[in-house]
């Protein structure tokens, strides 16, 4: 059977960039510009497609299963670079959200050959992980056809993972492999075939929307505050002071004591102050709470 040739948006040429060499710095920069508005403009149309994926992050997370992202090159790339902002982010230890990169973690600053063209190289490393059923996976492809991501993506349908496919073009094969498929058209890059540009920023921001939503609602934020922010240099320290004062209200000295008192959890400290009581008395109620503070206060 003779397959039929599909031209693939993200490889076409842009017929507003055609002088592109001819062009001064300020006229690509204005012009990548007026291109990069068009981003949000077509994720909007996706955004309950997106929510979806975030509910099954928050379905796996609350499971205690993992968010796994896996890709090759620049998708690969994005999604460890989103795995490995989790854990100051919010707290969690790095084997909750993992970046899969064809290829290894030598991978992210120089090309593997040939490691995204190998379904069973995807298979093996989701395997090396001990992939469960209770774990979501969202494969990440811009041209939509990387085979590194459709085996992984047929591996863990298989064993009856939600699966989620984000490319950049139009009934993309991964899509069609995953049971959830994300295809945000951006349109022709600016310089042929590069997909590290439009491509790339939208793929960014759909994973900064599945990961935050998903920690949001899994307890890791109070208010608009990252209350599991983890304390791992000095700016972050003060970070978690101020983020108890803005909770609480409290003077400095008051959340610097609690927030000592409280082995220097935000949450554990939070509580304390908003409902007038011990350290044991706050992990019991965030405990109960499943660590909403929202919910522990009341």
């Amino acid at each position: 059977m003779e397959m039929k040739s599909v031209q693939m948006t993200t490889e076409l040429r842009n017929e507003d960039t055609m002088n592109l060499d001819t062009m001064s710095s300020l006229e690509i920069i204005t012009v990548m510009n007026r291109e990069d508005e068009k981003i949000p403009k077509v994720i909007h149309g996706h955004l309950e497609e997106i929510a979806l994926a975030a509910d099954w992050g928050v379905e796996s997370l609350l499971q205690g299963g993992r968010i796994f992202y896996i890709g090759a090159g620049t998708s690969g790339r994005l999604g460890v670079l989103d795995a490995s902002e989790c854990p100051p982010t919010f707290g969690v230890s790095p084997d909750v959200v993992i970046g899969l990169i064809a290829g290894g973690e030598k991978a992210f600053t120089k090309a593997v050959e040939g490691a995204e063209d190998s379904r069973e190289l995807a298979v093996q490393d989701l395997k090396d992980q001990a992939l469960a059923k209770k774990d979501l996976v969202i494969g990440l492809a811009a041209s939509g056809r990387t085979p590194y991501v459709l085996g992984g993506l047929e591996y863990a349908r298989s064993l009856g993972c939600h699966t989620v496919a984000v490319s950049c073009n139009a009934d993309s094969e991964i899509s069609r492999v995953a049971e959830l498929g994300i295809d945000v058209v951006v349109g022709p890059e600016i310089l042929t075939g590069s997909t590290r540009l439009k491509a790339g920023t939208a793929q960014k921001m759909i994973l900064n929307m599945i990961s935050t939503a998903a920690m949001v609602r899994t307890g890791k934020a109070y208010e608009n505050l990252m209350v599991d922010v983890a304390q791992t240099n000095e700016k972050l320290r003060m970070r978690a002071l101020r983020i108890v004062t803005e909770a609480t209200g409290a003077d400095r000295e008051t959340a610097e004591k609690t927030l000592a008192l409280a082995g220097g959890k935000c949450k554990t400290a939070i509580t304390m102050i908003l409902a007038n009581c011990s350290r044991r008395e706050a992990e019991e109620r965030l405990t109960k709470a499943g660590g909403f503070v929202r919910k522990a206060i009341k």
